[in-house]
């Protein structure tokens, strides 16, 4: 009898725990991005939070054409001609409710940015981060995966 409560405390307890971690989870962490046309893994990601706002830099390609020389040819700010590697890609996105929304996101393989919004999943492990222009209805997704 006192095994089968000590089994069914130690349950709860980490029932528990799992709630409150998946409550306190952040997109900061290192993250694996999924190609949203190949379905592969593209490029490792790293997003910081500092003072309530989200930013993300490429951390490395995935590719075994990546050599970590890639430049961004197309861009057309200040990050034209440096290095994809190092690069910081998204910027300025603030918690709001339940998602992640009011920054950019730089594509390096055509140069431009879009919008960005995001959504962490229940667990924690997979972030949805959506780049689109004007309205979210007009834009892709990629679903990116918690490498931590």
């Amino acid at each position: 009898m006192k095994k089968s409560i000590l089994g069914l405390c130690c349950i709860a307890l980490m029932f528990v725990t799992n709630i409150v971690i998946a409550s306190e989870s952040t997109p900061a962490g290192l993250w694996k991005t999924i190609d949203d046309k190949t379905g592969k893994p593209r490029s490792l990601i790293r997003i910081t939070e500092n003072d309530g706002e989200y930013s993300a830099v490429v951390e490395k390609g995935l590719l075994a054409t990546d050599t970590g020389e890639a430049v961004c040819d197309k861009c057309t700010d200040e990050r034209k001609g440096q290095k994809i590697v190092g690069m910081t890609i998204v910027k300025g996105i603030k918690k709001k409710g339940d998602n992640y929304e009011g920054g950019e996101i730089l594509d390096p393989d055509n140069g431009k940015t879009y919008k960005c919004k995001m959504k962490l999943d229940s667990t924690g492990t997979k972030l949805e981060v959506r780049g689109f222009i004007g309205v979210s209805l007009f834009g892709r997704s990629q679903t990116w995966l918690r490498e931590e």
